[in-house]
C-alpha cells in the first residue's frame, strides 16, 4: 500500500494504482474523455491533468501511479485554464451537429464541455474532410465527430482481441481506419466505449432520445452465458440495447446478437398463440389443446415405432434448469437417449 494526499485528503491505495483511480475511489471527479475503467491507460485527451507537488508541469492522472508521500491537486485555476485550452483543441474540428446526433444527452464530450463552461470554441472545418472508412451494416462511423481518443481501437484489441480497426496518422489528419474488415464481428464494443457520437447504431436511429427511454435490466436470451443488458424501451417497444460496465459476467461487453439482435421482440410476424395444422391450414389453438395434441402424438409414435424413433434438440437460449428438465423428459418419460443440444452443433 502507498499513502498520498489528493486535494488535502489522505488516501491509501495498492501500489500501482493510478492517480485517477485513487481520486475516483476517494469520490473526487477528474474530467476525462479517453479513460475507461475496462481499458488500459491511453492518455490521449489530456483532460485528466493534475498538479503534483515538486513537478513543474501537470501530468495525466490516468497513467501516473500514486507514489508514497505524493501531494496532488486536481482542481486549481491553472488546471482549469489548461483543460479549457486542451478541450478547445479537441473541439476545433468537431462537427457541430449535436441536435441530430444520437449520442446527445449521454455524450461524455458534451458533459465535459458543459462542466468546463466552454462557450467560445471556434469551429474550423477541415481542408481535407475525413473519409468514413469504418462502418458495418449495424454500426455507423461519423468521422468528423471522432476526437481520436483511441478507446474504440484499444477496446477492439484489449477486450475483444480482434484488432479490426486502428488509428491512421495523428493530429488533424488522423482517423479510424479498417485494418482487417473480415475480423470485425460487429460486436459493438467500439460503439459501447465511444465517448462521443462518432460511432452510432444503425438500427436505433431516429427511434428515441435517451431522456425519453426507460432502461429495463434483463438477461440476454441468446446463449447460456447470462450476459446482463439493459433494454431501451419507449412506448412499450424495445428501440435499443445498452449495458452497464459494473453489472454481470460480461462487464458491459456483448456479442453481435446480444447488442443488435432485438428487433424480433416487436416483430409483427412473431407467433403469439399456438397453431395446429388441419387439412393443410394452420388454425389458432389454446395452450391446453396444443399440449394435449403433442402428448398424444408422442404417445402414438412411441407405441407404434418405439421410443428411439423420437429425438429431442434443446437450446442454449434455455436456462441450465430448463435444459436439465428437457433431457430428463427425453430419458425418463420418452425413454430414449436421443437428445442433443445446439451448442454442440
Amino acid at each position: 500500500m502507498v499513502s498520498a494526499t489528493i486535494d488535502n485528503r489522505e488516501i491509501s491505495v495498492p501500489e500501482g494504482t493510478t492517480i485517477l483511480e485513487a481520486a475516483q475511489k476517494a469520490g473526487i471527479d477528474i474530467p476525462t474523455l479517453c479513460h475507461h475503467k475496462r481499458l488500459p491507460p491511453i492518455g490521449s485527451c489530456n483532460m485528466c491533468i493534475v498538479e503534483i507537488n515538486g513537478n513543474t508541469k501537470p501530468v495525466n492522472s490516468c497513467n501516473s501511479p500514486v507514489e508514497e508521500g505524493m501531494k496532488v491537486a486536481t482542481d486549481t485555476k491553472a488546471l482549469h485554464e489548461q483543460r479549457v485550452v486542451n478541450l478547445k483543441k479537441i473541439l476545433k474540428h468537431h462537427a457541430l451537429d449535436c441536435p441530430i446526433c444520437d449520442k446527445a444527452g449521454e455524450c461524455d464530450l458534451q458533459d465535459v464541455v458543459y462542466r468546463l463552461g466552454v462557450t467560445d470554441a471556434p469551429f474550423e472545418p477541415r481542408e481535407n474532410p475525413r473519409i468514413a472508412e469504418y462502418s458495418t451494416s449495424l454500426i455507423r462511423y461519423w468521422p468528423e465527430r471522432c476526437i481520436l481518443c483511441q478507446r474504440c481501437v484499444t477496446a477492439c484489441n484489449a477486450i475483444k482481441g480482434i484488432g479490426a480497426i486502428d488509428i491512421k496518422s495523428d493530429g488533424d489528419d488522423g482517423q479510424i481506419v479498417v485494418v482487417d474488415a473480415d475480423k470485425c464481428k460487429s460486436c459493438g464494443e467500439c460503439l459501447f466505449v465511444c465517448p462521443t457520437g462518432a460511432l452510432t447504431e444503425n438500427l436505433s436511429r431516429y427511434k428515441g432520445r435517451p431522456w425519453l427511454e426507460n432502461r429495463v435490466e434483463t438477461t440476454c436470451t441468446y446463449c447460456g452465458c447470462g450476459c446482463q443488458l439493459q433494454l431501451k424501451v419507449m412506448d412499450n417497444r424495445v428501440i435499443g440495447v445498452t449495458t452497464d460496465v459494473d453489472r454481470g459476467v460480461n462487464q458491459g461487453s456483448l456479442c453481435v446478437k446480444g447488442r443488435f439482435g432485438y428487433e424480433f421482440i416487436g416483430d409483427e410476424n412473431r407467433l403469439t398463440t399456438p397453431l395446429i395444422k388441419e387439412n393443410g391450414e394452420f388454425r389458432e389453438a389454446s395452450w391446453d389443446e396444443a399440449l394435449d395434441l403433442t402428448a398424444q402424438k408422442f404417445s402414438s409414435i412411441k407405441e407404434e415405432s418405439g421410443p428411439d424413433s423420437i429425438a429431442g434438440l434443446t437450446s442454449a437460449k434455455c436456462t441450465n434448469e430448463e435444459n436439465y428438465l428437457f433431457q430428463k423428459f427425453m430419458r425418463a418419460v420418452i425413454g430414449t437417449n436421443n437428445v442433443d443440444h445446439c451448442a454442440r452443433l
